[in-house]
């Protein structure tokens, strides 16, 4: 009784099997050259025709080739690595700019130092907003030999005031709360505009009460309120620093074009203040001979 080989059964639909090998021949498999192209079984008719276009793959023809877009990217025409460029065109984060440079070639760095600067308007801030409060403290609770409440709404009465019960605590509260605020250096534009016109109500108010200019007159002298007003306008043009509560505001390092508002407000406010409250002529009898 002869074995014979285990053949697989036929299913409906399936290929017609091949021819059979011939005797000696090695069996061949299609990895063994992947290329070849294997005959058709006999008695098979194919019309399919095998793709062979991107458009017959179904790829999608806008996609470009390596070889379209290596000059686009720099360095990848000369590469021999297969590694991305460093200066990779299609990346999401542009490469920093370069450095500025001067005329001379030599570059250009940014230098946040100050120095002292800060430290100076601290003492600026200090010397202005202490002489400030003890004025006022002078005109509100008669320390410091000073005239107390009722003394300087005497003084102002005898000195052409019209309406001394709005002005005596316009002008205690101007010089103690701008005078605290510029020490602390908080809200510095709106504390030292106020401040400014306080002295500049001041200066007026002085300059009135005797012809001519009273710069340095014996007994009448506005030198103290001419330095104030300069130095209530500088610090209004410089900013606080960064050694006060202001630190994180623009005005604080870099004032511009609010400081020249702020002392445009506060002329404008001494000017209307004393126009309303005293309404006398301080440039009566100023010659320059």
């Amino acid at each position: 009784m002869t074995d014979k080989p285990n053949e697989p059964s036929a299913v409906a639909g399936d290929l017609p099997p091949a021819a059979p090998r011939p005797a000696g021949e090695p069996v061949r498999s299609p990895f063994d050259s992947p290329t070849e192209q294997f005959a058709t079984p006999s008695g098979v008719q194919t019309t399919e025709k095998l793709p062979r276009t991107d458009e017959e793959l179904g790829l999608d023809p806008e996609v470009p080739l390596y070889s379209q877009v290596m000059n686009v990217i720099p360095g990848a025409a000369d590469s021999t690595t297969t590694e991305p460029s460093s200066t990779y065109t299609f990346a999401s984060i542009p490469p920093a700019p370069p450095s500025p440079a001067d005329s001379n070639g030599r570059v250009r760095r940014r230098d946040d130092r100050r120095g002292t600067l800060d430290l100076g308007l601290l003492l600026l801030r200090l010397i202005i907003g202490g002489t400030f409060v003890y004025h006022g403290l002078q005109k509100a609770t008669g320390w410091f030999h000073g005239p107390g409440y009722d003394g300087i709404r005497t003084a102002m009465e005898n000195g052409g005031w019209k309406h001394v019960d709005l002005a005596a605590p316009l002008l205690i509260a101007g010089e103690l709360g701008g005078g605290i605020m510029v020490a602390l250096g908080v809200a510095t534009p709106l504390a030292a505009g106020a401040l400014l016109a306080v002295i500049l109500d001041a200066w007026m108010w002085k300059q009135s009460m005797v012809p001519g200019f009273q710069y340095s007159a014996k007994g009448n002298s506005v030198e103290l309120e001419s330095v104030l007003v300069g130095l209530t306008t500088v610090l209004i043009l410089t900013g606080p620093g960064r050694l006060s509560f202001d630190r994180n505001r623009g005005w604080a390092t870099r004032p511009f074009w609010g400081s020249f508002a702020a002392c445009a407000a506060a002329i404008a406010a001494a000017i209307l203040a004393y126009t309303y409250l005293h309404g006398g002529n301080p440039l009566t009898g100023i010659t320059f001979d």
